[in-house]
């Protein structure tokens, strides 16, 4: 099956004039311009399956946004070659604004001083939905994300969540076939955060949406993402599922152990003691060196345990590890 989203050494150079200080900076610029380049995205390949959840993710400055834009038709790549459900962007905008929704986090598609209403309105008129469909979808929306109570409210009058809420209905109005959402969590309640996590799976699970996801909450990877593409000063560090990269690089495993009187230096063979408070320890220990079964067991034989637990390495740390060390390119996994 042909992927719906492709890319192929894609790369994105900005280019701008060297500006120097002083009166003979400018005489000089002139007579001959200098310019700086900037790669922001360089050989980025991938492809993604029709239906499938994507997490985009990076730190400031990796190329996340960049590379959104490129996939929406915002910019043009510098080199390389992208592809959009089998149009070339950002040759055919207006065909592949029919096939794609968008939502920023920190900017919004919908009409300030117009009451929410208003504005899905506009749109429905814009991307000429018909009626019928246009009724269908909205209803759903309104139940699923619950906006009958604000429903007639100014957009400017909105509170956050209530417009990230307006922000999803308006890109899923016209039925895309693939939705990009950039930051939809940011600054948003624990409550706000979970409807928006449910509405974007049922979304997919649904309607068979293609969605990729960039975001710094982590939260919201491990939550809806079973595959994630990291990217790092441009270039592909890791592309793969979230299984293979705990695998991969979160070895490490804690076991903590409730005894059933304070132990002041316990210890178990194959495990690490990383710290102990009267009648709680936490040990670590390797995945590859010993099973959890067996270290429990061990620790059973030896003390009297209340109650024992294991925490997993959870992905913000196996990240920002990726993100100081890096990867080599033979190291990249391939979903």
């Amino acid at each position: 099956m042909e992927p719906i989203l492709r890319t192929r050494d894609l790369r994105k150079v900005f280019r701008r004039t060297r500006r120097r200080p002083g009166i003979a900076g400018a005489l000089r610029a002139l007579f001959s311009t200098e310019y700086v380049e900037t790669v922001a995205v360089s050989n980025v390949s991938m492809e993604v399956a029709a239906g499938k959840l994507v997490g985009y993710i990076g730190p400031n400055g990796a190329g996340k946004s960049t590379t959104i834009k490129m996939l929406t038709g915002i910019l043009v790549p510098t080199s390389g070659v992208v592809e959009a459900a089998g149009l070339v962007p950002w040759r055919r905008r207006s065909d592949n604004a029919r096939n794609i929704g968008v939502v920023f986090g920190q900017r919004s598609q919908l009409y300030w001083d117009l009451p929410l209403r208003e504005s899905f309105e506009l749109l429905r008129a814009i991307y000429d939905i018909p009626s019928q469909r246009y009724r269908e979808n909205l209803a759903e929306f309104v139940e699923l994300l619950e906006m009958a109570d604000f429903l007639d409210t100014p957009v400017r009058q909105l509170s956050l969540g209530q417009r990230m809420r307006g922000d999803f209905a308006a890109a899923l109005l016209h039925d895309p076939r693939i939705i990009y959402l950039d930051e939809p969590t940011i600054g948003l309640d624990v409550v706000a955060k979970e409807a928006i996590r449910e509405f974007i799976l049922r979304v997919n699970q649904q309607r068979g949406t293609t969605v990729i996801l960039t975001t710094h909450d982590l939260a919201d990877v491990e939550r809806l993402c079973r595959r994630i593409v990291i990217i790092d000063r441009g270039s592909l560090l890791y592309d793969g599922t979230v299984e293979q990269l705990k695998d991969a690089y979160g070895q490490t495993r804690r076991l903590i152990v409730v005894f059933s009187e304070p132990q002041p230096q316990p210890t178990i063979a194959g495990a690490t003691l990383e710290h102990v408070e009267r009648n709680r320890a936490r040990f670590a220990f390797e995945r590859a060196a010993i099973s959890a079964d067996r270290l429990i067991a061990a620790v059973a034989a030896r003390y009297p345990v209340r109650d024992v637990s294991i925490e997993e390495p959870d992905l913000e740390s196996i990240i920002r590890r990726i993100y100081l060390e890096g990867i080599s390119p033979s190291e990249v996994l391939r979903p």
